[in-house]
């Protein structure tokens, strides 16, 4: 399966200017797709208005930092729905946003760090002014893992994308 570097960065200009349009602001806390979706939100001109910021927390550290309850990762694991959810609020309650996204995942290897990941098993959570409306695992096909680590996230980002654009 190929990925469509420049099909998905047009979506992403398109939900940009939705946003704009609608003064809808966005954040999120990204881990597997490494700040890409931060980067193709605020790939055009005027996105500092509806994107505030965002967060790469790769690290188990950096998400409890952000405000991802320990807890959560503890009982749930780190690449699991639930992380995903207070991953999403927390990135729309740090940054003041109408919508928040968690995108948490392992689309490499097995994390030596993390027993409980699953390669290509990815859980991305949307917050929407307070309400979860969007809850989703991705199961990656083996042709965009075998693509490398770039292709995998574009592939996620262009998920996340399809999310967005249900609610902008």
């Amino acid at each position: 399966m190929a990925v469509d570097f420049h099909q998905i960065q047009d979506k992403y200009h398109e939900i940009t200017r939705a946003l704009i349009g609608e003064e809808k602001t966005v954040a999120a806390m990204e881990s597997c797709t490494g700040g890409l979706v931060g980067v193709l939100l605020s790939d055009i001109d005027g996105a500092s208005a509806v994107v505030p910021g965002g967060s790469f927390t790769y690290s188990n550290k950096e998400k409890i930092r952000n405000g991802v309850p320990e807890s959560i990762i503890d009982k749930y694991g780190v690449y699991s729905t639930e992380t995903a959810r207070h991953m999403a609020s927390a990135a729309r309650d740090n940054h003041y946003s109408d919508i928040g996204l968690g995108i948490t995942g392992s689309i490499g290897a097995p994390d030596p760090n993390n027993p409980d990941s699953v390669p290509g098993e990815v859980h991305i959570a949307m917050d929407v002014k307070g309400e979860m409306i969007i809850d989703r695992m991705i199961l990656l096909p083996m042709e965009v893992l075998d693509s490398g680590r770039m292709a995998s996230r574009y592939y996620v980002a262009d998920k996340v994308a399809d999310l967005l654009m249900e609610v902008v």
